[in-house]
């Protein structure tokens, strides 16, 4: 394929943009998808032919009229001057009653009330203003809530709490409920419906159309939708702005009713305006390897032990993912090819894509350095859901559940309590947070037993001698090798694969491809299994309710699949034109390769218009900022990329 490297010769041309968009012409709320009837002559009328007779529409007009909202069914906050709906059905063949609804929140501004319907209705207000926004040119946020992609149930109460910040800029605010990572029960006990992928991705993209078909009566600009979430959330909102309109989703939307045209014929489009994530989790057909390559590889102990069958294969896994990166494509900002290398020692631990990686690293730190007044507390924090605003029964964008007891004295002091604290600078749950007193300090412990990271102090740069050092004292792998496939099918990952009948299932080919390749050798590691082969190979053959394979299961859920040439399914989708995707750098959840390379294929996409990709220093699984709110900061990002 043009533009891929000649991985023995290592050599490779790449511009910003290698690779043509196939669609990029798509308008995002489609195309009439009826004629209008031929007008009448001012004459007298000659007989009709058969192709002059007036067409009939080519979809049924009526056929979402039960998705058309009640303008009358609008309650009201007026404290707070909040119009809102609860439990609003968006297909019209729900799979799951409790889930499959949204709730929406109005700034009342934009409302007022209908007089010829005597007060029992509202209309649109077209010259209310809001913040930046009009009822016209306001935007429509949408959160993914859950982390760990769990079911989302739509609001069944309201609550003002932490929706201010949105709706007071002028936002619409969605909040969708949705399917999550496993195949449930209805609580009426009306049987089971289906869950995992690509289920709540399905399940947004419908509340996305039936949005856009109520287009008339909502006080917003359609077009401009924008979804943001944490984790495996944040991946999905990752999907839903790779994913425009994608036709392997069509037979899925079909399934559940989802509205594909508007009251007048006109094509719906789900395609979305932007997403915006923190630490988001997806990817998952390399995401073991590259877990493997950038953390597991400088690990010595419990399943990387050696003499353990997983110590292979997590080198081998980290092989793969080096052949994997030198055929992806992907370009820095001036246009260099991106590879590894092999090196003595460490596995590919060099190249222009390591080196890309760490200079990410590097400037994260230096941000870090720059930004911060000492005394500087370090508290270690792990999300498990962001709680996003709209549900009652969550608190606003928790940020931890852990207790923290701080360590605070002289530096001798602190580097007691420092060395009981070191797992939980990379991830682990700990209940000790420590107080650095000057930067002195705080870089004299993370050097504590090697020297590894050297601060200039007057340049304010930071200089890291290795990534494996840096993952060694700051992101070490917490995942057992499998960190998402795991040989006993026990991740949420395995749950997210699986399908009705079997609710956990492996699904990466690429372990696959190892352990049926060198069974052998693993045979005589510790641990070794030989049902291990027939596990990963007869899962991947398993198929969903709507008998789709495995692999085409892993293309709906990888964002790469329609935004790298590297994937038949590049140019399939209508792409968001703004991003936003912050890391924190010691989350152990997963790899920085995770989100550097959907950054970096976003960028190289003609249709992106802009990607803001921010790895952040001394931050975990969380949602990582380097200074500001997460709830502030969003806001501020979605009015600038409106103006």
């Amino acid at each position: 394929m043009q533009g891929f490297a000649n991985v023995g010769e290592k050599t490779m041309s790449c511009t910003r943009r290698d690779f043509v968009a196939a669609a990029s012409g798509a308008t995002l709320l489609g195309i009439a998808a009826c004629a209008q009837p031929a007008q009448e002559s001012a004459k007298k009328p000659k007989p009709q032919k058969e192709d002059d007779k007036p067409k009939e529409p080519e979809v049924d007009l009526h056929e979402f009229d039960k998705l058309a909202i009640d303008m009358s069914a609008w309650k009201h906050d007026a404290e707070n001057d909040v119009y809102y709906q609860l439990g609003v059905p968006y297909c019209l063949h729900p799979a799951s009653e409790s889930y499959e609804s949204l709730a929406i929140f109005v700034p009342g501004a934009y409302f007022v009330a209908d007089e010829e319907q005597k007060k029992s209705a509202l209309v649109i207000d077209a010259k209310a203003k809001v913040g930046s926004f009009t009822a016209k040119t306001a935007p429509i946020v949408m959160p993914v809530t859950s982390g760990d992609l769990g079911a989302q149930a739509c609001p069944t109460s309201y609550s003002y709490a932490g929706l201010e910040k949105y709706l007071s800029a002028g936002f619409i605010y969605v909040y969708p409920g949705l399917r999550g990572r496993s195949s449930g029960y209805e609580s009426a006990g009306d049987g089971v419906y289906s869950g995992g992928d690509p289920w709540p991705l399905v399940d947004l993209k419908a509340a996305v159309r039936f949005l856009r078909y109520n287009a008339a009566d909502l006080p917003c600009d359609v077009s401009r939708v924008f979804t943001f979430g944490f984790s495996m959330g944040g991946g999905v909102s990752a999907l839903m702005g790779c994913t425009g309109d994608a036709e392997l989703y069509l037979p899925y939307l079909e399934q559940i009713g989802a509205a594909t045209h508007d009251v007048e014929g006109n094509t719906l489009s789900d395609a979305t305006y932007g997403s915006a994530s923190w630490c988001p989790l997806t990817s998952f057909d390399t995401a073991d390897a590259s877990y493997e390559w950038m953390m597991g590889q400088y690990l010595g102990e419990d399943t990387r032990a050696e003499g353990a069958w997983t110590k292979l294969l997590s080198n081998d896994m980290a092989a793969a993912y080096a052949d994997y990166i030198n055929q992806l494509g992907l370009c820095d900002g001036d246009g260099e090819a991106l590879l590894l290398d092999e090196t003595p020692g460490e596995l590919f631990a060099a190249g222009s894509y390591y080196a890309y990686l760490m200079k990410l690293v590097q400037d994260a730190a230096s941000a870090f350095f720059a930004s911060t007044q000492f005394p500087y507390t370090h508290t270690p924090q792990h999300l498990v859901n962001a709680n996003f605003p709209g549900d009652p029964n969550l608190q606003s964008m928790a940020a931890g559940t852990m207790d923290v007891e701080a360590v605070t004295g002289d530096p001798s002091a602190q580097a007691a309590g420092v060395g009981a604290t070191d797992a939980s600078r990379s991830g682990m749950t700990r209940v000790q947070s420590v107080i650095y007193n000057a930067v002195t300090d705080y870089v004299n412990d993370l050097n504590s037993d090697t020297w590894w990271l050297t601060y200039n102090q007057r340049r304010a740069t930071v200089q890291l001698s290795s990534m494996g050092e840096f993952v060694r004292h700051l992101k070490r792998a917490e995942k057992g090798v499998g960190a998402f496939d795991a040989p006993e099918r026990s991740t949420i990952q395995n749950q997210l694969f699986g399908v009705d009948d079997v609710g956990s299932l492996h699904f990466s080919k690429m372990m696959s491809d190892q352990i049926v390749l060198k069974r052998e050798s693993y045979a005589d590691g510790e641990g070794w299994d030989d049902k291990y082969v027939q596990d990963w190979t007869s899962d991947l053959t398993e198929r969903d309710a709507l008998d789709t394979d495995m692999a085409t299961r892993m293309d709906m859920f990888n964002p790469l699949f329609f935004i790298s040439g590297y994937y038949a399914g590049f140019g399939t989708a209508a792409v968001a034109p703004y991003w936003r995707i912050n890391s924190g750098l010691f989350q152990t959840d997963t790899s920085l390769c995770t989100e550097a390379n959907l950054a970096l294929a976003l960028k190289q996409y003609e249709d992106v218009k802009s990607v803001s990709f921010t790895p952040v220093w001394g931050q975990g699984h969380v949602l990582a900022e380097v200074s500001g709110t997460p709830e502030k900061n969003l806001v501020e990002w979605i009015v600038g990329c409106c103006k």
